[in-house]
């Protein structure tokens, strides 16, 4: 049984990461695939209720009005990610996405901020992330990072 503590720090890690960074490499080795099949299964069950952060919609809107071109770097699976776009109201706003199918490795790696770069058409942003996990993605891919942290992860700052 794994502390929730521990669950809770790699939260925003990609699934292909996750299992390892949480118990073990062993674990990820035996049972990685199953873990990740279950948890879709019970993340399918629960996604009715996960709700978007207050004023996230308003924040796309508001970079798009000043010009910017905004692209969501998510690991999610496609389905995960078509909710929450219609979730969020942001489809018609965002000029790209990316799943984790897009990359061979997910966050922390630097892939998912790489493939929304090349979709958005440039080399130069300023990342935008919720988990200390975007923020290592992006110095990895040499960009500079705003984290919005909601009461965890000191350790990163």
């Amino acid at each position: 049984m794994l502390p929730v503590w521990r669950l809770h720090r790699h939260v925003g890690m990609g699934g292909d990461k996750y299992v390892a960074a949480v118990a073990g490499e062993e674990v990820e080795e035996r049972l990685g695939d199953d873990l990740r099949d279950r948890w879709e299964e019970l993340f399918d069950e629960l996604i009715g209720e996960v709700a978007p952060l207050e004023g996230a919609h308003d924040l796309i809107a508001d970079l798009k009005q000043r010009g910017r071109t905004v692209v969501l770097a998510s690991s999610s699976i496609e389905r995960h990610l078509d909710h929450f776009l219609d979730l969020l109201d942001a489809r018609e706003l965002l000029d790209g996405w990316t799943t984790k199918d897009d990359v061979e490795a997910t966050k922390p790696e630097p892939d998912l901020v790489r493939a929304a770069l090349e979709k958005a058409g440039t080399g130069d942003a300023t990342i935008l992330g919720d988990t200390p996990w975007d923020v290592e993605a992006a110095r990895k891919a040499g960009l500079e990072t705003v984290e919005e942290l909601r009461g965890r992860l000191e350790e990163f700052l």
